[in-house]
């Protein structure tokens, strides 16, 4: 069968999607991506990758985070072209923009489709104008998809609430799993002087960096021996704030980096105050590597930890929650940190097992597509 996946990123592509395309090539289906243009190396550097696994990709340029009208006319303009000249015999699209736009299309094409909602984005964080017209755009859209992947619950049950879908249609999945293979467990760093906290991920507001450096803040106050490693692409402009964090000595900006595994075996707990999330991978990443993770007490996050026993839970934008959180976390003993790492693994082998979440997934596009 030949697919056609439409994406807003080739590193997520890759990163979080490469075992369900190898498994697919595999069984001799042909895959052609539509992925955004981008001169950035770890983007080109996931596209190398894409084709070395057998795809066929096509660059097309997408403004991922903002609504633009004319650009936004062209991006569906080129997604009709390329079914047109390919003729898909499936798509399967990826994020908001190709869930909607790729969506409409493949309706007004007839041809059969499946989306997966990776998470629901700051528009439905509260319920304006903005909120609304997105809720008519995927009821456009998803109408007559054969399957709406979703990673949580919650994001699940808001489409049926909103009448976007029919629960029929709707699948859910823990998330895109982790590759416990890839992110084995790795011993939990002996005891040595201060606690290196991690944050890994985009550097924006909606990641809840500044509840995270205001925790930091306080704990240098206090203090505390312990410092923030950072791994990630600015998303906004945070370069001056953490600047001035490094200067003082407690913040090192690692940037965007390829491989975070080494990042992950050295740090003592990861954190990740999010305020929205489908299922956050590095959350799994991290306890798939045995370290405990402190994150937000919503779904999309909450799924990876047992709280109080492979990590701790506080409510997303409660800059309080987190200081509190991460100063329990430093009055744990060596042993309760090094448990609580260990249990974090076992939730990740009994519940996001990649290579099981991918068998779930071909089974349904096995079905939808017979």
């Amino acid at each position: 069968m030949k697919f056609l996946v439409i994406c807003n990123s080739a590193s997520g592509l890759h990163n979080f999607r490469s075992m369900l395309l190898k498994e697919l090539i595999k069984k001799g289906d042909q895959i052609v991506a539509i992925v955004p243009e981008s001169t950035d190396d770890s983007q080109i550097g996931s596209e190398n990758e894409l084709k070395k696994l057998g795809c066929q990709l096509i660059r097309m340029k997408i403004e991922r985070r903002n609504i633009a009208l004319k650009k936004d006319l062209f991006l569906l303009a080129g997604y009709a072209r390329c079914m047109f000249y390919f003729k898909p015999e499936f798509v399967i699209t990826y994020t908001i923009k190709p869930n909607i736009y790729g969506g409409v299309i493949c309706r007004l094409l007839k041809i059969p489709y499946a989306v997966n909602v990776t998470g629901l984005g700051s528009a439905f964080q509260k319920k304006n104008f903005l909120y609304k017209i997105v809720v008519l755009l995927y009821k456009l859209a998803l109408k007559n998809a054969k399957t709406v992947f979703f990673e949580n619950q919650n994001n699940f049950q808001i489409f049926l609430n909103e009448r976007i879908i029919e629960s029929s249609q709707g699948y859910l999945l823990n998330g895109a799993g982790v590759d416990l293979d890839k992110f084995s467990y790795h011993n939990y760093p002996q005891p040595h002087r201060g606690t290196n906290f991690l944050f890994i991920g985009r550097i924006m507001k909606e990641k809840g960096v500044e509840e995270l450096f205001f925790a930091m803040k306080r704990l240098q106050k206090d203090n505390q021996e312990c410092h923030l490693y950072i791994v990630g692409n600015f998303e906004e402009n945070y370069c001056e704030v953490i600047e001035k964090y490094e200067k003082e000595g407690w913040l090192t900006n690692c940037g965007h980096q390829k491989d975070v595994r080494p990042f992950i075996a050295r740090a003592d707990c990861f954190v990740l105050p999010s305020w929205h999330e489908g299922m956050s991978n590095t959350n799994l990443e991290n306890a798939a590597m045995g370290r405990p993770v402190i994150t937000s007490n919503i779904s999309g996050c909450k799924e990876a930890v047992i709280d109080g026993v492979s990590g701790m839970l506080c409510e997303p934008g409660d800059e309080e929650e987190v200081y509190n959180a991460m100063k329990k976390f430093l009055d744990l003993t060596y042993e309760e940190r090094k448990t609580m790492g260990i249990e974090g693994r076992k939730h990740m082998e009994k519940n996001f097992d990649k290579k099981e979440i991918v068998k779930k997934t071909i089974s349904r596009l096995d079905m939808i597509t017979s």
